[in-house]
């Protein structure tokens, strides 16, 4: 399953906590844009990213390291910039 997990990138805090479970992942992308939009901040800024859990987690759980990927076993990794930088 996919989830919206709250990342501030800090090594101390290896633990991260799930925001939002999703079966696909462009539902989980779409939650990702709401969710960005709703803040009125960039990606980056909001501290969130879509991942796939390996194991059945809810929302306000955690996720520690080796439980979560980025993406999901056998699933097609874009190449290249999935999004444009803006000049």
């Amino acid at each position: 399953m996919y989830a919206l997990i709250y990342d501030e990138h800090r090594l101390d805090r290896p633990e991260k906590r799930v925001i939002s479970i999703h079966r696909r992942r462009d539902t989980a992308e779409d939650a990702l844009e709401k969710r960005q939009k709703k803040l009125g901040r960039t990606v980056t800024e909001c501290n969130t990213r879509v991942v796939w859990v390996k194991k059945a987690v809810r929302a306000g759980e955690t996720v520690g390291p080796g439980e979560y990927e980025t993406w999901r076993p056998g699933e097609p990794v874009p190449e290249g910039e999935v999004v444009g930088d803006s000049d």
